[in-house]
């Protein structure tokens, strides 16, 4: 069978999107844990570094490449933290960190409507290091920056994303309703279905 690689050393994130690619006739393996597969994401976008961490990967290895950049966008912030949501407090910062920046950057705001936020998730498929039409898929999330830290499960921003429609944050959920809802395996699943068009062409 034909290996597609993940350009990604997390286990969960390669767990997840094996289980929805399943059906599709080829092996997704994690990218090989050395140096040269680190890569600077210089975009302004998701998309942009997705592709960024895909064409890299497809260079080294030779192979056709699925690669992801995902994050948090809050309006009242102008967007923040983006394509920094991972190191938004700092080179070296912990999750807690970066929960605590976005709490005291959102205190001025009182109202739900003020404290919109959409988690943010672009998949990326390169046939090869060239390929100039990507298959791109998209996934979001929406939902609200709460005051304070709820939940255990989950990683991240989990304990202060709230959902709206089940009125609890994504680290209360459990894992399948978070696996339905997230913006990572809404990306996934919208990617399987292009994903399988190609094949069938």
């Amino acid at each position: 069978m034909n290996k597609v690689i993940l350009a990604s050393g997390n286990v969960g994130k390669l767990r997840e999107l094996q289980e929805i690619l399943i059906g599709l006739p080829f092996e997704l393996v994690p990218q090989p844990k050395t140096v040269e597969y680190e890569v600077e994401e210089t975009g302004t976008t998701f998309i942009e570094n997705a592709i960024i961490k895909a064409r890299h990967a497809s260079a080294l290895s030779g192979l056709p490449v699925i690669a992801d950049d995902s994050g948090l966008v809050i309006e009242s912030l102008n967007g923040e933290p983006g394509i920094k949501t991972a190191r938004y407090a700092g080179v070296g910062c912990s999750p807690q960190d970066n929960m605590d920046l976005i709490l005291k950057k959102l205190k001025p705001f009182d109202e739900k409507e003020q404290r919109k936020a959409t988690f943010v998730c672009a998949l990326v498929y390169m046939r090869n290091a060239d390929d100039p039409l990507p298959v791109v898929a998209v996934g979001q999330w929406h939902g609200a920056i709460t005051r304070e830290k709820h939940g255990d499960e989950g990683f991240g921003y989990d304990p202060v994303f709230w959902d709206f429609e089940h009125n609890m944050t994504a680290a209360q959920m459990p894992k399948d309703l978070k696996t339905k809802l997230s913006h990572r395996g809404k990306a996934c699943r919208k990617l399987e279905k292009k994903l399988s068009r190609l094949w069938d062409k």
